[in-house]
């Protein structure tokens, strides 16, 4: 338990940061689980479909929870299964 002014207000920043990035992973996760899935049964992948897995990965490495590389192949995976 923080016991410090400054290690209270820290632990709540914490928290909130915490939460924000929970969202955003779940979010990036789920658009990529849609795209395989959607590949596996065989159908066409739509085009706005892929905009969105794009733009979640683009938030999730603005927020630091990707490595430019590794935004870079989930991006390629992703390209590569929509052709």
């Amino acid at each position: 338990m923080p016991i410090t002014k400054s290690a209270i207000k820290a632990a709540q920043r914490n928290e909130k940061l915490r939460a924000k990035n929970v969202v955003i992973k779940t979010n990036l996760k789920n658009s990529i689980k849609t795209i395989t899935k959607t590949k596996v049964k065989g159908d066409a992948i739509p085009a706005d479909m892929v905009n969105v897995a794009y733009s979640k990965i683009d938030k999730a490495l603005k927020a630091g929870l990707l490595k430019p590389n590794t935004a870079a192949r989930r991006k390629a995976k992703i390209a590569k299964m929509a052709k």
